[in-house]
């Protein structure tokens, strides 16, 4: 196949970050998608629905200039999130979830969760509203693998949680083991999972090639062959429960290549060609369009998409870097080829 034609896909987890490195990325993925789960992991975190309405406005000042993209806000889970505010954020109509993020899983999640037994009544106000609960799903801590903690998350949180409240809708975002989607196809209904596209291209040895590659490391941290091959076969499967969600996550290149590196790998400006890369390495490219534009929209309850996008087999190349605020930028497959590439769409 030399041409694909898909519904404009969706875009599940996204990071657009704020102010001028906001503005640097917004267009990337607005290109490619229709809309966007939006992460609220900035400094300070976006607690509440007003400051998510605030953040959504600065991302639709934002975006290039007859852009149709739509940013879907989520609230940033704490020990303090109440009741009223999920009811508020429910009512607002622009708010689409609630990340948990475990305190101090992953990038700016000092100020989450640690105690979710004690967020029993959030989780089940947001089941009768009907709020999805998106789960950064890690076991931090100096006494867990690093290459476990998703495992361990598993078994000691998710999945009690996930028995506590039958009606609650869950994302196990970005997931990234074999286990993880086994429990995830064994699920009650109300549960799906995200897959990033470097977890189905790369394993853990992408980022020891040739010495230590700061660009290849983001957390949850890229696992063994076994899991990618397990993660693939179930993106490709055209099981409804697993859907695109990129996790792009911009980092300036100075906070990247340094003694203590950031977690994240910018793959916005190629969000779907990697996808299809991946797809056609498994022999699957039919069933792309299922997983990047109808599976999570259904999940969300939100309409498929009526446009289209054109994607045809060509090689290109990502610049070395793109500018970012102050600094720079290095994409994922910086000078490197990437097989297939986004054509303007077609018409309605």
């Amino acid at each position: 196949m030399t041409a694909l034609t898909i519904q404009r896909p969706d875009d599940w987890h996204l990071h657009l970050r704020d102010g001028a490195a906001l503005e640097a990325v917004v267009g990337f993925s607005a290109a490619r998608f229709g809309r966007a789960i939006v992460m609220p992991n900035l400094k300070p975190p976006v607690t509440t629905t007003a400051l998510a309405g605030a953040y959504r406005d600065r991302i639709l000042r934002a975006l290039p200039e007859g852009s149709r993209f739509e940013p879907l806000m989520t609230l940033y889970l704490t020990q303090d999130t109440t009741t009223a505010e999920i009811e508020r954020a429910r009512a607002a109509g622009f708010v689409h979830g609630v990340k948990l993020y475990p305190a101090g899983a992953t990038t700016h999640s000092d100020a989450g969760v640690n105690d979710v037994h004690g967020l029993d009544a959030v989780f089940a106000c947001m089941a009768e509203v009907g709020l999805p609960l998106l789960v950064h799903g890690e076991t931090p801590g100096a006494d867990i693998d690093v290459f476990d903690r998703e495992a361990h998350f598993l078994d000691a949180v998710l999945a009690p949680l996930v028995e506590r409240h039958p009606r609650l809708k869950l994302v196990f975002e970005h997931i990234t083991t074999a286990r993880a989607v086994e429990f995830v196809r064994a699920a009650r209904p109300g549960v799906a999972a995200t897959i990033t596209p470097q977890h189905l291209l790369h394993n853990r040895n992408a980022i020891f090639a040739g010495g230590i590659r700061p660009h290849y490391y983001c957390l949850p941290i890229l696992k063994r062959e076994s899991d990618r091959i397990a993660l693939l076969s179930a993106a490709t499967s055209g099981n409804p429960r697993f859907f695109l969600g990129t996790d792009s996550a911009p980092h300036e290149r100075a906070s990247k290549e340094t003694s203590c590196g950031c977690a994240g790998m910018f793959t916005a400006h190629a969000g779907i060609e990697l996808y299809a890369e991946a797809f056609e390495a498994a022999g699957r490219l039919a069933a792309l369009e299922g997983f990047a534009s109808h599976f999570g929209a259904d999940f969300y309850g939100l309409p498929r998409h009526r446009d289209r996008i054109r994607l045809i087999k060509e090689n290109w190349m990502p610049p070395s870097s793109y500018g970012f605020a102050d600094g720079t930028l290095v994409p994922y497959r910086a000078g490197e080829q990437i097989a297939w590439r986004l054509v303007p769409e077609e018409s309605p």
